[in-house]
């Protein structure tokens, strides 16, 4: 399956007619976002020496000895997932479009393999633990990918399409060609998905002056929540800090990035793909890649410097060397940036990235030793005080513990307020007029509770507020709502927590006495699980609570967190 490093995966354009044509009689996937940023690594050559998606044999490989059966390095498994209905129609040797999300054809693959993988065994290999509650990682391995993998070569038809800073998506072979012209032999490659600092540019010219290299800095283009004011804001700011630098000696590309938050596994994946691009170095953070989640025990997830010691090892064998990050912060009585050890003095300054968020949000000033003015006014443009931003209440419980008429009284609360439009998404209205084709099976639950999420966050990111009160039995999907609905905005989780007791008593859609005599199925807390929230940020037991009282409570909660101005 490897091909020679100067051979791309993309066809040449007279071929591809003859694959557009041929596409039109092939079964079709359209591809999800992470699944096109692997495909476009593949097809550009940032994942040589791979020439399409591992086959089972190279897939056990990389998961046993995390290198390809030829003996290559390569530590993380490639695969396209699809469900059990494609791949039980799918054989070896046939061949399949693969396709963006609008339907736009960009490869063809030759499928080797179709194979049920193992999930529990690719966990521990790439995580190091097959608990979904200790790695969000393990989350999307299990709960988010499907749970079938297929292998096979690809012939590229076309990169998936970019409107957005089209001049900073550079290939593998177009910034090799760069770093020739400019006669740069050393470069030391810098992967970020953070914002970047005064101290950050001190921190990166002292690695680059230290072993004599350029810089590529390639910070990741993964444009997961589409319309996101974060991801454009947060590029607008790696180009500010690139101008930073003497303009002989840096480039600015990003890169399609699909993170694993794999540690140590992943900065070594993350190395071979940077001299893949050509890069000679790489700078690895001590907690690099790290999903900043604490095991039981309180420990980080991956121990300090375990990431800089598997790329330093393997360091003659993929051919780039491992440069360590080193923090540093800035000394007041000196004026100068220094590095911080673990005998760092009092005088010396930093301030973390969620301390920033929080200054943003609360509108406090951000000292010109941190940040540059430029920056801040464009973090300004994201990070609005909450006061000004828009926010998603999204309440689960059984059906009658009080939701709907909570959301209720906090719509017309809202609307005397006059502050934000206001939209109430109830559990019933959304299952009639979004969701009506689907059934009450465990998946279909999931799916209309992400598609309310959708709605809700589309509101919150025009600012609006978002009053959601479905049932939502399940915490897989109400997380995936979390995660979508806080990149544009607030998120409050209450959980309506009124016992099952109480609702039944209630009863006033007859649903449960149906449920009690067999008459339907489906019913949440009779035939159905119900599993709590986590973490909610408010509980609320209305057996001896008015809506009034548990409204006033959600308003006191939002008030204190800085909602109303």
């Amino acid at each position: 399956m490897n091909k020679d490093h100067s051979e791309s995966l993309l066809v040449h354009f007279r071929r591809i007619e003859a694959l557009r044509s041929e596409a039109l009689d092939l079964k079709a996937i359209d591809l999800t976002s992470r699944q096109l940023c692997d495909l476009e690594l593949l097809l550009n050559r940032g994942f040589y020496p791979l020439g399409g998606y591992l086959n089972r044999t190279e897939y056990e490989s990389v998961i046993a000895t995390m290198r390809l059966p030829g003996g290559e390095i390569w530590p993380m498994p490639i695969n396209l997932d699809i469900n059990e209905q494609l791949a039980t129609t799918l054989k070896p040797g046939e061949r399949v479009a693969l396709n963006d999300q609008e339907g736009f054809l960009l490869a063809i693959l030759t499928v080797s393999d179709i194979w049920q993988p193992d999930k529990t065994l690719e966990a521990r290999a790439v995580y190091g633990t097959d608990d979904p509650g200790l790695h969000p990682g393990v989350v999307q391995l299990f709960d988010r990918n499907h749970n079938w993998y297929v292998g096979g070569s690809l012939e590229g038809v076309s990169l998936p399409i970019h409107y957005d800073f089209r001049e900073l998506r550079l290939s593998p072979s177009e910034t090799a060609r760069t770093f020739s012209m400019n006669g740069w032999r050393r470069v030391l490659g810098f992967h970020t998905e953070d914002y970047l600092h005064c101290a950050h540019r001190e921190m990166i010219l002292n690695a680059a002056r230290e072993h004599g290299t350029a810089l590529f800095l390639q910070p990741v283009a993964d444009l997961s929540h589409p319309g996101a004011l974060d991801y454009y804001t947060q590029i607008r700011c790696y180009q500010i800090f690139a101008d930073k630098f003497p303009s002989n000696m840096i480039k600015l590309g990003l890169t399609p990035f699909a993170s694993r938050k794999a540690g140590p596994v992943e900065a070594l994946w993350q190395a071979i793909t940077r001299k893949n691009f050509g890069c000679s170095h790489f700078m690895v953070a001590p907690d690099h890649a790290d999903p900043f989640v604490k095991r039981h025990n309180g420990d980080r997830f991956y121990p300090l410097g375990s990431a800089q010691e598997l790329v330093a090892k393997h360091a003659n064998e993929t051919g780039i060397e491992m440069v360590p990050q080193q923090v540093m912060g800035y000394q007041q009585e000196t004026k100068k940036y220094v590095f911080i050890d673990n005998t760092v003095s009092e005088d010396v300054s930093t301030i973390s990235s969620d301390e920033l968020k929080r200054r943003l949000k609360e509108g406090e000033h951000i000292p010109e030793w941190f940040s540059y003015p430029e920056i801040v006014a464009e973090l300004h443009n994201s990070f609005p005080p909450k006061a000004k931003q828009g926010f998603t209440i999204f309440m689960t419980g059984f059906s009658g513990s009080g939701k709907s008429t909570i959301a209720k009284v906090l719509l017309v609360k809202f609307m005397e307020m006059n502050d934000r439009p206001v939209t109430l998404l109830d559990g019933d209205i959304v299952r009639q007029n979004l969701s009506s084709e689907l059934s009450f099976s465990k998946e279909h639950r999931n799916l209309n509770i992400t598609r309310i999420g959708f709605v809700a966050s589309e509101i919150t990111k025009n600012g609006g507020i978002a009053l959601c009160a479905p049932i939502a039995p399940y915490e897989e999907s109400r997380q995936a709502n979390r995660e979508l609905i806080s990149s544009y905005g607030g998120y409050v989780e209450v959980h309506v927590s009124t016992p099952l007791e109480v609702c039944e008593q209630r009863d006033r859609k007859g649903l449960y006495a149906k449920a009690r005599a067999g008459k339907v199925k489906g019913v949440t807390g009779i035939t159905d699980p119900y599993i709590p929230p986590s973490n909610p940020e408010l509980t609320i037991d209305t057996t001896h609570m008015t809506p009034m009282e548990a409204v006033q409570e959600i308003l006191l909660y939002l008030e204190e967190q800085g909602y109303f101005g």
